[in-house]
């Protein structure tokens, strides 16, 4: 294990709300005042802070504190053994050597969410501290606790007009506060998020942002022309780049392999694409639309997930007694007509979120399909849903759809999202902020009814309204797509993206994970019949194998 024993790290741009430990920091630099902040305790300096950060300080005594913010933008990876506890921002350089170092339960976690969630690692006794979480080592015990909970307070009033105008100047404060005076810049999908960030950027810097847009040439994965449409409105000067098979080809291993522990989200390609095109036009710093969908109701299982709670208004006698015997016992729920309503029925009486499970793609394709026997006796395949439940019963809400973000900002923002914007981009040059992760933007939304946010199905009624006049009309009224990277479709028709693919998947058969006879079910069958959906499970093979040949390339199951 490489022995790093810093006396403090300190990652990104926090922000003091104490007035004095601003000066501070200005005048003396960051760890004189994070060490004045904790001198206090860890939850009292966890106040008097905000911004997006990650932090570690070791006192001359041997004390230390860890801290990462409310979304774990700049994450933190820890370490404790004989010597005590060792930090750093990657959990790669707090690993022991050898092949045995990695842990098959996360591994198995990849395949299941297809990123390994906090405080776990790959790595055996190596740890990620979670989202708005601080730790305390002392005495050779570490205690690591949560200092932010999502905790949602709707009011009743004020009226819209006032809401609107506070969340517009929220957002132009969140905006001001990440331009760093370079080149003004920002990722432009087209989407209401990044469009609304382009546009304040625009505005505020006093001269046209610099966007950037990724585009595929494929039928149906293309929404390029959202983002030409933000572009005109606002006036930036706009960049657009458009991804191939032969970018995929190039760059997926070294992608992959940046990750300090194994990442599936197909997007990161693009993303880093993106990244390295605004890189080479001299952009050092992008600023990212994501968050807005999180914290203001606009993913479309929102909507989703609302019409399944309704079934609950059903009278229970009514369920019971008569809708789920004769709908899901008996032939007449797989007739035409009433197949569809015995289908509802069954997701609706799974609370959340164990409801998210039905639709998972490695538990829809079996896991004694997937996964060989001695791999499988090595993990423990419920632990993903209690982890999921866990996260889901810390948020204090009264609302299941505030529950569902509090949710979302744990495994969709914080372990996902976040991490493959920023790793990416890094990969690429670029530093990235966020705009729409602000913390007085967060709380603003924690104060928001639930009904503004998704109102009947209406997805983020109050953020499309509240910028009605500001965003072009055909932003706000398109519907929500959600196009990945045609990555199923390219690697059937792209010799040298088959070849990667199935060089990649046929190296994983021989690891003792992956059942060998259903990787050639899956490459010679299976992706053929429906590229989108398998092509899914292609990738996060192949970039689960090109991680571990850069990381781990000895690695089998014994």
């Amino acid at each position: 294990m490489t022995q790093t024993r810093p006396s403090f790290l300190g990652l990104g741009e926090p922000r003091f709300t104490d007035p004095a430990l601003q000066r501070m920091a200005q005048e003396q630099g960051p760890q004189a005042a994070w060490a004045q902040a904790f001198a206090g305790g860890a939850q009292a300096a966890m106040s008097k802070v905000a911004g997006e950060f990650g932090v570690a300080l070791r006192e001359p005594a041997g004390r230390c504190f860890l801290a990462v913010d409310h979304f774990a933008t700049h994450p933190l990876c820890y370490r404790v053994d004989h010597d005590g506890l060792h930090f750093a921002e990657r959990a790669d350089v707090l690993a022991t050597a050898g092949d045995d170092a990695l842990d098959p339960q996360a591994i198995f976690n990849y395949l299941f969410f297809h990123m390994i969630p906090s405080p776990r690692t790959v790595y055996r006794g190596v740890f990620r501290l979670p989202a708005g979480h601080c730790a305390v080592y002392e005495g050779g015990k570490l205690t690591v606790t949560p200092y932010f909970t999502p905790r949602f307070t709707p009011e009743a009033g004020p009226d819209f007009s006032t809401r609107r105008d506070a969340f517009r100047g929220l957002l132009r404060q969140a905006v001001t506060r990440r331009l760093d005076g370079s080149k003004p810049a920002c990722f432009l999908s087209g989407g209401t998020d990044s469009s609304t960030v382009a546009g304040l950027v625009t505005e505020i810097s006093g001269k046209p942002a610099a966007t950037y847009s990724i585009g595929f040439d494929a039928a149906g994965y293309d929404e390029m022309e959202y983002a030409r449409i933000a572009s005109r409105h606002f006036g930036t000067d706009h960049h657009e780049y458009y991804v191939t098979p032969d970018d995929l080809v190039s760059n997926i291993p070294a992608v992959a392999r940046h990750f300090d522990q194994p990442f599936g989200n197909s997007s990161a390609l693009p993303a880093f694409c993106c990244s390295r095109f605004a890189h080479g036009d001299g952009v050092t710093r992008l600023l990212a639309g994501d968050g807005g969908d999180e914290l203001f109701g606009g993913n479309s299982r929102y909507a989703k997930q609302r019409l399944f709670g309704w079934y609950q208004s059903v009278p229970a006698p009514l369920r019971s007694a008569l809708m789920e015997p004769l709908l899901l016992h008996t032939p007449l729920g797989k007739l035409p007509g009433f197949s569809k309503a015995a289908s509802y029925v069954e997701q609706a009486r799974v609370p959340m979120p164990d409801r998210n499970g039905m639709t998972n793609l490695l538990l829809n394709l079996g896991l004694g399909e997937v996964l060989t026997p001695a791999f499988l006796a090595r993990v423990d395949s419920g632990m993903p849903l209690r982890e999921q439940q866990a996260v889901w019963r810390t948020a204090q809400a009264d609302n299941e759809l505030d529950r569902e973000l509090a949710y979302d900002w744990r495994f969709t923002l914080a372990e996902n999202d976040l991490p493959k914007v920023c790793m990416t981009t890094r990969l690429a040059g670029p530093s990235v902020s966020f705009p729409f992760l602000d913390d007085d933007v967060l709380a603003f939304s924690m104060r928001l009814p639930p009904d503004w946010k998704l109102q009947g199905q209406k997805l983020r009624w109050f953020f499309k309204e509240a910028l009605r006049g500001f965003l072009p009309d055909e932003i706000i009224t398109k519907k929500k797509h959600g196009f990945g990277l045609p990555f199923g479709v390219w690697a059937i028709q792209h010799d040298g993206l088959r070849r990667l693919s199935t060089d990649s998947l046929q190296s994983l058969a021989q690891r003792g994970i992956v059942q060998p006879g259903f990787i050639r079910t899956l490459l010679d069958t299976k992706l053929r019949e429906h590229p989108g959906y398998y092509g899914e499970m292609v990738w996060i093979l192949m970039m689960l194998e090109q991680w571990l040949q850069g990381h781990a390339p000895g690695y089998r199951m014994a």
